[in-house]
């Protein structure tokens, strides 16, 4: 269905628009079902418009909308706790909590974040955006309610990606000997129900979540346990008829009451069955079935296209871009990790669930057998390649920088201290603009640069990403390269695999009296705000190991130092240069540039980045505000 239609719709319904009218859930709870039905075409239709004006998440959205309208008229939220896994399907939550007119600021300064906010909306009850860690929060409040003696229900609305990590399963195992009112939910976009089937399951889902069903159960049980064989045939039928309509029964090994699958887009199953298992105790588990991009016939069709679109025409849809000039430095990775592993078979491609967002959509098809997708596990991903290089393989993990920080004990435990060399493509280091400080890749300098035997490179364009990643991937002990999102300054790489020097910089710009050391791709700003300074401009390339040589020669001929880089500067770049000062006993004045010691929010990246004065004029300013008297 797309706009028009969904106009058309709703022009043709003779009931008035509902939606205008909401400020809060409350009113939901009184509503029928068809008005319950309507809503939730209304809310659809809500959600594409914003998304195709402001872009966002879009697929995922269309997915949710019955199953959220349906939480918000079962539950009495905010005082039942909805924890929605990853977040980035809450857009009809928000438009249903009260932020229906702010919709238009999506993801931009100043407006609403596309993921669950804390400090947004006390219908947001935890924040955010990495997955998995649903089930653990929603339980950690459902026993803080049974604690204080609240009477309140915590629902956690997890995907079946999501369900992947170990930490769900975690949550899972100590859910199920919790006796409290949690409620959790698989949302699995990941399969369909027929209409026959549909029609069974949603019989079968509210027959089994039921009070008489739960009470014959268990009088059953209890009655038959005198009687060992009864019981044990009873058991087995009863595992058996479940064999038939569910996948499995996994979740009641857990200890939980398992109901479905039920279609997540019927509002005629979805009420009934969360109203009866509102009234269950112990931790209950519902399976729904929902569709990607469901309503809007295009991001049904290809709902990974329609994830995170940009701006589009909802009647025309999302249209391929002309060729540009620049790539992107996910672009050049993937074509780097082809051509690697055409020169060495050892090479193995491994990716926690990212497979577009990191570019290996190429090698998949190039190199199936050398290509791994470990789903949303980082901390196995890095531990699998761990594994892969102690048996003489060379891995490359391919992931985001955010998404490197939960597997940290195995970064440390299973590859550093092994000391195993396993090459780390960080992507989206730095700011990444409309995702916002979950997804900022602001800390793996800090956190890499402690780590003994860790190297850490930072390519300033495209070109150097290349080089920097066969640099790394020449070592024998672990090497990563962070790069940004998007495209750099447009230098295009060189079509053969060869290596910079490791752990070596260059002097980029010769100047007087001060010197900006660059990590990054923050370098081609350094060189325009060098112009008025006539200040000298190194590319340091490597945050560890640092180029020592190259610093001291730049110290001793200059009265100051910047240090600039897209990171946090507390324990970055900034502080390996200090410490290199103080080991050689070298007094220097020491300026550092880069992200500050507080979470920055979603908006235009070079917007952002102008805000905290990381731009050529920020950094002009800066330079001259420390160091006035030195610069003129």
């Amino acid at each position: 269905m797309n706009s028009s239609q969904m106009d058309k719709k709703k022009h043709d319904d003779p009931m008035a628009s509902l939606l205008p009218t909401l400020h809060d859930p409350s009113p939901i709870r009184h509503y029928d079902r068809a008005q319950l039905k309507q809503l939730s075409d209304e809310v659809r239709a809500c959600v594409l418009d914003n998304v195709s004006r402001t872009g966002g998440h879009l697929s995922s959205n269309l997915g949710t909308v019955e199953l959220t309208v349906a939480l918000h008229h079962v539950f009495n939220t905010p005082h039942d706790r909805l924890v929605w896994d990853v977040g980035h399907q809450t857009y009809p939550h928000k438009i249903l909590t009260g932020r229906r007119e702010r919709m238009p600021t999506l993801r931009q300064i100043g407006g609403i974040s596309g993921f669950p906010q804390r400090s947004e909306s006390e219908y947001d009850t935890f924040g955010t955006a990495h997955s998995s860690t649903s089930i653990s929060a929603a339980l950690g409040m459902a026993m803080a309610a049974k604690q204080k003696g609240e009477d309140r229900h915590a629902v956690a609305i997890i995907g079946d990606g999501a369900l992947t990590a170990g930490m769900a399963f975690e949550a899972l195992n100590n859910a199920g000997v919790c006796d409290c009112k949690l409620l959790v939910i698989l949302n699995d976009n990941d399969m369909s129900i027929s209409p026959p089937v549909g029609a069974l399951n949603r019989y079968l889902a509210q027959l089994m979540s039921g009070n008489f069903y739960a009470a014959a159960k268990n009088v059953g049980k209890s009655v038959l346990r005198a009687a060992p064989p009864l019981f044990e045939l009873a058991k087995r039928l009863e595992q058996h008829a479940k064999g038939m309509v569910v996948p499995a029964t996994l979740f009641e090994q857990f200890g939980f009451n398992y109901v479905g699958p039920i279609d997540g887009h019927d509002i005629d199953s979805l009420v009934p069955t969360l109203e009866n298992l509102k009234h269950l105790d112990g931790p209950q588990f519902l399976h729904v079935v929902t569709k990607k991009g469901q309503g809007y016939k295009l991001a049904e069709a290809d709902p990974v296209a329609y994830h995170g679109p940009g701006k589009f025409d909802p009647q025309v849809g999302l249209v391929k871009p002309a060729a540009v000039a620049k790539q992107t430095f996910t672009q050049v990775f993937g074509q780097w990790l082809c051509d690697m592993a055409a020169h060495d078979g050892r090479l193995v491609g491994i990716t926690p669930a990212m497979r577009e967002g990191s570019g290996l959509v190429e090698f998949e098809q190039r190199f199936p057998d050398r290509y791994y997708d470990v789903g949303i596990a980082e901390q196995h991903a890095v531990t699998f390649a761990a594994g892969l290089a102690c048996e003489g393989l060379k891995p490359v993990v391919a992931i985001y920088s955010t998404f490197l920080q939960r597997a940290y004990d195995q970064l440390i435990h299973d590859v550093a201290i092994q000391n195993l060399p396993v090459v780390f493509a960080l992507d989206r280091a730095g700011l990444v603009g409309a995702d916002g400080a979950t997804h900022a890749g602001a800390y793996d300098i800090s956190f890499l640069r402690c780590i003994p035997n860790m190297s850490i490179a930072c390519p300033v364009d495209e070109r150097e990403c290349r080089q920097l990643l066969s640099s790394a991937y020449e070592q024998n002990h672990p090497v990563a390269v962070r790069y940004p999102r998007g495209a750099g300054a447009g230098v295009v790489p060189h079509l053969a695999l060869d290596a910079l020097p490791f752990g070596k910089g260059e002097v980029r710009r010769e100047g007087k009296r001060i010197a900006i050391l660059a990590f990054g791709s923050l370098l081609y700003s350094a060189l325009n705000a060098a112009e008025s300074l006539d200040a000298t401009v190194v590319n340091m390339r490597w945050a560890k190991p640092l180029d020592v040589e190259l610093l001291l020669k730049v110290a001793g001929t200059h009265e100051a130092i910047v240090t600039l880089e897209e990171g946090a500067i507390m324990g970055g770049a900034g502080s390996a240069v200090l410490e290199a000062l103080q080991a050689a006993n070298v007094q220097k004045p020491v300026l550092q540039l880069g992200l500050p010691d507080r979470f920055i929010e979603h908006g235009d990246p070079g917007k952002l980045l102008a805000s905290i004065g990381l731009d050529a004029a920020g950094i002009e300013a800066s330079i001259a505000q420390r160091f006035g008297s030195v610069a003129g």
